[in-house]
């Protein structure tokens, strides 16, 4: 689904091998203290709070429940000061977005919500400006939704999600999780994804389904019927019993045809055997 050069997974896996060689050698490495308690915890069917209030990138203040109501919505946490994981996983998510059929505003919509309480329209404004030129495709203005703000409301929105983060004073940086969420149009949490790259019919299959597909078309079905979310890895895995199931069907139907076409010619082939041209009596 994805088209990329392996290089980058092949020295990132060598350095995770090489840390866990090292660690088994000597003393076990221990988790840094600042990523202690920093995690992205699944919780499915969770309620997102909608009387939250926050700032929109034109500094208007709206409550959350301004964006649902009528179609699913993608949540991605991020803060706009960050200079490596959140401006990679914004990407990776509008671009996979722009290559589905779906189109923001109509079939769904996304926040862009950041965590810093220090973050500012002006700046949410300039990021909504930069990310509309990497989507390329109509509906991004309306369909995407930039916002900031209090503590207070960022506090009680990412404990809800299950986004846990930490200020680190001497980077002065977060230290976070990496992912994004998908949630029904009532507020609850429909699915997460982890990591900074998102496959785009991954992200299709969770907005179809947190829809009750209302936005489902026929390959859907068919992808929604081989395909389910497995929570414990956070993406879409192939239904092998359903595999089984449709392979299954297929052959019945594959015999039935054969056997069909077979018992036709057997009966055309009869039928020219019993006839037989009767001589002329005189």
């Amino acid at each position: 689904m994805r088209s990329r050069s392996n290089a980058p997974v092949l020295m990132l896996g060598g350095f995770i091998l090489s840390l866990l060689s090292s660690a088994s050698a000597s003393a076990q490495y221990a988790r840094p203290a600042i990523a202690k308690g920093v995690d992205l915890q699944q919780k499915l069917n969770g309620q997102i709070p909608l009387d939250l209030v926050f700032k929109d990138e034109t500094g208007e203040a709206q409550p959350l429940r301004t964006y649902f109501g009528d179609k699913p919505v993608l949540l991605s946490l991020v803060y706009f000061k960050c200079a490596s994981v959140c401006p990679m996983s914004m990407r990776e998510t509008t671009r996979a977005l722009s290559r589905l059929p779906l189109k923001p505003g109509v079939d769904y919509n996304v926040l862009v919500v950041s965590f810093d309480p220090q973050d500012t329209p002006a700046v949410a404004a300039e990021q909504k400006r930069k990310y509309s030129d990497e989507f390329s495709k109509a509906g991004f203005g309306d369909g995407f939704h930039f916002l900031t703000g209090s503590q207070d409301s960022i506090s009680k929105l990412t404990e809800a999600v299950g986004w846990r983060y930490a200020w680190d004073q001497k980077t002065k940086q977060f230290a976070h999780a990496a992912g994004i969420m998908i949630a029904t149009p009532d507020g609850k949490l429909s699915r997460y994804f982890y990591g900074i790259a998102y496959a785009s019919p991954d992200i299709r299959m969770g907005l179809v389904e947190a829809s009750q597909r209302k936005i489902a078309g026929p390959a859907d079905y068919i992808l929604l019927f081989c395909f389910h979310y497995d929570e414990t890895q956070g993406k879409y895995t192939l239904a092998i019993t359903n595999i089984m199931k449709l392979a299954a069907g297929l052959t019945v139907v594959l015999l039935a045809g054969f056997i069909f076409y077979f018992m036709r010619n057997e009966k055309k082939e009869q039928s020219k055997m019993n006839w037989k041209r009767v001589p002329h009596v005189g």
